[in-house]
């Protein structure tokens, strides 16, 4: 269905007929722009007669640039059509002639009532995106110093959200003379720079404002409103909009939780060889957009508000409230830390990682590395590590490697030439000037080793994301209680992932006893789903 450069097969006559039919005709004259690099929003266009330049805008270090060309037959728009994120690139008219515009409300009816086109222009829209990942990355700019975890922070958001960019070393010459263009220095790093808007000592925050990603109220109370975007909540999401439920999806990081940090998850159904957390995460993505879900990234929750039981509101970082029927909660859990002298030092240095992608992985390449944790997570890290060349000292308090990690893993790790497992073992110093040279490491005889080390990667599990919801009932370690772990009398007949709140179900690693698998996680999105129409058609 697409050419190396994104091009889609042009659609039969049949086809193009049916998908005028959602628009209206117009004519168009050369020159003239269809949209424009930062606009809040545009229409999908079908070409008639015309033909049309997409180009991305020329920036302080670089002309403007032509990126493609689409003529009669053709379509024009990618997931900006559908996510809500500011406009990147400007289509220009090349040749006169007739158009069919199709607005936004109107697309969504194609992609819900017209497989074969819907197939065609979702995955157009996803290829596309990948080209202007690098063709049009310099619609939006970053630079920073690759070692700080501000810097990390931002190119992980942005990284998660599909969002085209370009990266630039601070020290490189092409970032140095960004900074020049821009009237910003060291001290405003990291720098993202986006339709001329420059912003200093940039957040995924700031970024989201400025391409119109954070939350904006409609008139539409939806059914129902997902917070947290892991595999739990991308699947409620999927899963309800996919059921005719008017879906929102709120994260307070970026897409994908925990998993998207994954370097590699090896026994989901269905992906014999493999898939990264990062690739996961797209797909589901774009499976939700598909399906209309609307998705705002980051966008912090901070309270419910349940005055009222059959509409609870979201309670937003910013003040805003989402009122809604039914709330699904798949927030997950935050890494835990080792309490040692100089762990918040090297963490804000960005010498310490919670997480294995790719970004984080060629960072070490060829480097000595430490992994601490036991678990499926830790071992994947050390196995992505190690085949970057990194030799890797995999640190696990307990005594027996198997104990919490698959059989399969454990056997890979113990005949790894490069990963040397130290089990019974804990981390006890860091050590180093401005960066991590090095970690001394005691086993259970009180023999202590210090060993090389670059980077330390931290998977010693989590504590759950639930201090907001304060009149939802807990366990004593704070995970979310639900169904029939409810406390007697909380309700006559729990539904499956119903909390003490009756409209609010709680799936994944927050909820109690919950079994921390990518394919569990799924299934308890997939299922919370149910109860919700089960509550909503009661």
């Amino acid at each position: 269905m697409e050419t190396g450069d994104g091009k889609s097969t042009v659609l039969d006559e049949e086809q193009l007929d049916r998908l005028a039919g959602y628009g209206e005709a117009e004519d168009v004259r050369e020159e003239q722009n269809l949209y424009s690099s930062g606009d809040t929003a545009y229409d999908l266009f079908l070409l008639r007669t015309a033909t049309v330049d997409v180009v991305r805008n020329a920036t302080a270090i670089e002309p403007e640039r032509l990126i493609y060309r689409r003529g009669p037959g053709e379509f024009l728009g990618e997931l900006n059509l559908l996510t809500g994120q500011q406009v990147y690139l400007t289509a220009r008219v090349a040749t006169a002639g007739t158009v069919v515009r199709i607005p936004a409300h109107a697309l969504r009816r194609v992609l819900a009532e017209q497989v074969d086109i819907a197939d065609v222009l979702i995955e157009t829209f996803r290829a596309r995106r990948e080209l202007m990942r690098s063709a049009a990355g310099s619609a939006l700019e970053i630079v920073g110093r690759p070692d700080t975890a501000e810097t990390l922070c931002l190119r992980t958001y942005v990284t998660q959200m599909l969002l085209p960019h370009a990266w630039l070393d601070a020290t490189s010459l092409s970032g140095r003379a960004l900074l020049r263009s821009t009237g910003t220095g060291e001290d405003d790093l990291p720098i993202a720079v986006t339709n001329g808007l420059v912003l200093r000592r940039a957040t995924p925050g700031t970024v989201a404002e400025a391409l119109g990603l954070t939350y904006h109220a409609t008139d539409c109370i939806p059914d129902l409103v997902v917070v947290g975007a892991g595999p739990a909540g991308l699947a409620a999401a999927v899963y309800g909009a996919s059921e005719g439920l008017a879906t929102v999806l709120l994260d307070g990081c970026g897409i994908g939780g925990q998993a998207a940090k994954s370097a590699r998850i090896e026994n989901y159904l269905g992906f014999p060889q493999g898939v990264s957390g990062e690739e996961l995460t797209r797909l589901a993505m774009i499976q939700a957009l598909k399906f209309g879900v609307q998705i705002f990234s980051p966008c912090k929750v901070v309270g419910l508000d349940l005055s009222e039981e059959r509409r609870p509101v979201v309670e937003l970082k910013d003040g805003s409230r989402i009122e809604t029927s039914t709330v699904i909660v798949a927030t997950g859990a935050h890494y835990r830390r080792l309490d040692i002298p100089r762990w918040a030092e090297f963490e804000e240095r960005g010498c310490i990682r919670y997480a294995a992608t790719e970004l984080e992985v060629l960072r070490y390449e060829s480097q000595p590395v430490a992994v601490v944790g036991g678990a499926n997570s830790a071992g994947q890290a050390a196995l992505s590590l190690a085949a970057r060349g990194c030799t890797v000292n995999l640190v696990v308090r307990t005594a027996d490697l198997g104990a919490k990690m698959s059989a399969y893993l454990a056997d890979r790790i113990l005949a790894h030439p490069r990963i040397h497992v130290r089990t019974a073992s804990t981390v006890r110093h860091l050590d180093g000037d401005e960066t991590l040279t090095s970690i001394v490491v005691t086993d259970a005889a009180g023999e202590s080793e210090r060993l090389d080390c670059r980077g330390l990667f931290c998977f010693i599990g989590a504590t759950p994301e639930s201090d907001w919801m304060k009149d939802i009932a807990k366990d004593d370690h704070g995970f979310v209680v639900t169904d029939s772990r409810l406390p007697p009398g909380a309700h006559e007949a729990p539904l499956p992932f119903q909390t003490s709140a009756r409209h609010v179900f709680a799936v994944g690693d927050v909820r109690s006893s919950s079994t921390k698998r990518v394919a569990t996680a799924v299934g308890e999105g997939a299922g919370a789903v149910s109860s919700v129409h089960a509550v909503l058609g009661g």
